[in-house]
């Protein structure tokens, strides 16, 4: 993008800068400022923060709790040479809006949605992170005619999956404690406001597949990102919605998904939950276990991870690449 104002599709675009922004975090793969632009989008009155770039068939990116537009950041380059890839950062994530309301799933979907019709994109594939799969949820089945195809990371359905054992098996617990917490209103906040880093550093440490495979800089960015006090409401308002979305859920699972999907797990996180929560809501679903991985897969294997999603979503590509760019470390150097 050459100018810091214009227009693609129907869309306001407008350059972002500073913290959280493409020119505002560290430790990117080398150059990733002159492929990838950071850009506000003006969706039906919501101002959505995105991270644009690259040429080929749309790829939009939704990123999950509690994270940004960042966590994509080792496999991004990569796709970019064979997608345009637009990885969105939700309301009340990131650089987005805060708004008050509007955190279920609908909602959610409708956004995403109406930010890709304002980019030009009538039809695309998908590719979630933990709760970002929520809102893909709400977006395959409201429009399965404009999802090509979709990546399921780390993810499963509240009012889809059969709620776990609570106390039966110890690694589930420790990986999903925090969903009550978050559901919570109003303590929660005051609990957390002011030990951000306490919080959300545990969730990193704990739920990774070692303390440390996620960088300090890394948990920085994402602790700076809920640190504001409405940044900190809406990350628990996505929470605060499983009961809209559950309802809302039990009603898409009576009607099956067309498009393919394939199903990602990690071993030492959700592993096949993940393929099994797929299978119950389409037909034509392909799953996998990312081995020795920790619950974020795009940051602790993303070597791993593009070797396992490029075979599924290449057929999108009408120019299949000659030779492939290198792929990225898994320990994300």
């Amino acid at each position: 993008m050459s100018d810091a104002t214009l227009r693609e599709g129907s869309a306001h675009i407008e350059r972002a800068a500073g913290a959280g922004s493409v020119y505002g975090v560290p430790e990117l793969p080398d150059g990733f400022a002159k492929t990838f632009e950071s850009c506000y989008i003006d969706v039906d009155g919501l101002r959505l923060h995105a991270v644009i770039g690259g040429e080929g068939p749309p790829l939009l990116l939704v990123c999950g709790w509690p994270q940004t537009w960042y966590a994509w950041r080792y496999v991004m380059p990569r796709l970019a040479q064979q997608f345009s890839v637009i990885a969105v950062e939700p309301r009340g994530v990131g650089l987005s809006e805060k708004a008050a309301v509007g955190y279920d799933s609908d909602t959610l979907a409708n956004d995403l949605l109406g930010l890709m019709t304002a980019l030009g994109h009538e039809r695309f594939a998908l590719m979630g992170f933990n709760i970002g799969n929520w809102t893909g949820y709400a977006m395959a089945a409201a429009r399965p005619d404009r999802i090509e195809r979709w990546v399921i990371v780390e993810s499963i359905f509240p009012g889809v999956t059969p709620s776990p054992p609570v106390f039966d098996v110890r690694q589930l617990s420790d990986n999903l404690w925090h969903v009550g917490f978050n559901r919570a209103f109003g303590i929660n906040e005051r609990m957390v406001q002011g030990r951000e880093k306490i919080y959300f550093g545990h969730q990193f440490a704990s739920k990774a597949g070692s303390p440390n495979a996620i960088p300090d800089y890394a948990v920085e960015i994402y602790v700076d990102a809920v640190k504001n006090s409405e940044a900190l409401r809406a990350s628990f308002e996505y929470y605060r919605a499983i009961d809209v979305n559950m309802e809302r859920n039990k009603e898409r699972v009576k009607t099956r998904l067309p498009m393919p999907i394939l199903a990602v797990g990690a071993s030492r996180a959700l592993g096949e939950y993940v393929e099994g929560t797929a299978r119950l809501i389409a037909d034509n679903v392909a799953g996998l276990v990312i081995a020795d991985c920790g619950h974020f897969i795009p940051e602790e294997a993303p070597g791993a991870f593009l070797e396992a999603i490029e075979p599924f979503l290449w057929p999108l590509d009408p120019h299949r690449l000659s030779g492939s760019p290198a792929i990225p470390q898994d320990d994300g150097s």
